[in-house]
């Protein structure tokens, strides 16, 4: 038995999102990214004595939102703790966050894998401030700064169960839940700001025994990719320590991306160690039914129910539904495509194929809206210009304002579907072409590709396809 086959990993996940409000979570001071350090500041954040944290209702909207759709259960008198440890970059010494009383518990995140559909539970959210960054090396000084433009910033902490196996299934839930969050625009997520970052929790067992192993935790990891290099790093490295006789300490880790490996940053506190205990400057957070109910009107069909009806409704299939239904905005943009032109895998294609490829980076700054492109996928339908010449024309479009019907009229594209005018243009071309025709009625069927291209090349490619080549077909069959 190979290592790959004795060992399972435990996998848990703690995922901490910044919450898109304008104001921090306990106070009025603005949220907006600053290049400059220490701009976003004001006494509550920097933890001044005899300030008070006054909780932020738009936080905890958004908050509920998330936990929501995930399916949790609301807690709906909750209790805000102190956390307390010494970083630099904490002014209090504490963070305010939530312990063992968070507003959200008990919730579930499908995710696929390679057999299927797996459920990974959700044992709690919970809000808490973030901390401030210390910035190591700036202007080569042998010193540290501290920035506090982050610190007081309303997060949500997300914290899986133990029940993800592999470094894949990690990635796919953190994908998963990454899509829902900008779905929900409860934040933008933006891993290189640190607005959607991940602590990985990760041990092993021997396959089919039950009892956890010493587990190391991955510090802010950023992006998936490195959660995924990270995790199975971490993987490789316990059970070698392991087999070689050796044992796990209980502690933090970092990934170093550049020498593709985890070490170790300090050795990992325990929940005494952080002496919680409610925090007196603020009272419960009681979330009203009436709240509640808002809330959960309010969230939008989320990516696996709209690629479910997108497949078992439009006949879209699988893959293409999920690349549409990951992108909220991309969604709204294909279905808006689909109703002006009344054909929905028409419109499937010509996003998944045209528009994607030509996507500077968010559909909104696409310059082709869904409505154009929609009657320039009617005109095709219609037969009034054929494939070719509508990607020549949605080409033009991207730097041309008017719609694709006023560039056919005014461009003389439209489509050459009169019989007579065909049968003549073939006539020509068959005659022109008396080896090739010789050759083709010996046997040489493939030639057939070659008179279509003639034809298409004859007519500046405005034959209507679907009528020349009977025509062509019948000339060519005539003895």
């Amino acid at each position: 038995m190979t290592s790959e086959t004795k060992w399972e990993a435990v996998i848990g996940l703690e995922v901490h999102v910044q919450l898109a409000t304008e104001s921090k979570i306990f106070s009025d001071c603005p949220t907006g990214f600053c290049r400059d350090a220490n701009v976003n500041i004001d006494p509550v954040s920097t933890g001044q004595p005899g300030v008070l944290p006054v909780l932020n209702r738009r936080a905890v909207e958004l908050a509920l939102k998330a936990a929501m759709a995930v399916n949790c259960q609301i807690r709906q008198r909750s209790i805000f703790a102190r956390k307390h440890y010494f970083y630099p970059d904490l002014p209090k010494a504490y963070q305010i966050s939530q312990y063992d009383q968070p507003y959200a518990e008990h919730g579930w995140l499908d995710i696929e894998v390679e057999a299927g559909t797996k459920r990974i539970g959700i044992t709690r959210i919970h809000m808490e401030e973030d901390a401030g960054k210390s910035l190591h090396g700036e202007k080569n000084e042998p010193y540290s700064f501290v920035d506090y433009n982050r610190a007081g910033a309303p997060l949500i902490e997300i914290v899986s169960e133990p029940e993800l196996r592999s470094a894949a299934e990690a990635g796919a839930y953190l994908r998963q839940l990454h899509t829902i969050i900008r779905y929900l625009d409860v934040s933008d997520a933006d891993m290189e700001k640190g607005n959607f970052r991940c602590d990985a929790n990760v041990s092993i067992r021997p396959k089919g025994t039950s009892p956890f192993g010493t587990k190391a935790e991955l510090k802010n990891i950023n992006s998936f990719r490195f959660i995924e290099k990270a995790i199975d790093y971490e993987i490789e490295r316990q059970i070698a320590v392991i087999e070689s006789g050796g044992a796990i300490t209980q502690e933090t880790r970092l990934w170093d991306a550049e020498r593709q490996k985890t070490f170790s940053m300090r050795e990992k506190e325990s929940a005494h160690d952080y002496r919680y205990f409610p925090d007196p400057d603020l009272p419960p957070l009681v979330i009203e039914s009436s709240l509640m109910a808002r809330i959960q009107a309010e969230i939008p069909e989320l990516p696996a129910a709209k690629k479910q009806r997108f497949v078992s409704q439009l006949g879209l299939n699988a893959n293409d539904a999920a690349t549409l239904a990951n992108d909220r905005e991309l969604a709204d943009y294909f279905e808006k495509t689909a109703q002006v032109c009344g054909d929905a895998n028409s419109a499937c294609h010509w996003v998944v194929n045209e528009v994607l490829a030509g996507l500077p980076t968010k559909i909104e700054a696409f310059p082709v809206s869904a409505e154009r492109l929609g009657h320039l996928i009617g005109l095709v339908k219609a037969g009034t210009v054929n494939t070719k010449t509508a990607k020549s024309i949605f080409l033009r479009m991207h730097d041309d304002d008017r719609d694709a019907a006023t560039i056919v009229e005014a461009e003389g594209l439209g489509q050459i579907s009169d019989d007579a005018a065909l049968d003549a243009l073939v006539q020509q071309i068959v005659a022109a072409h008396p080896a090739e025709v010789e050759r083709y009625r010996a046997g040489d069927k493939k030639l057939f590709g070659f008179f279509m291209g003639q034809v298409m090349a004859a007519s500046k490619g405005k034959a209507n396809p679907a009528t020349a080549k009977p025509l062509l077909q019948a000339r060519l069959d005539l003895r």
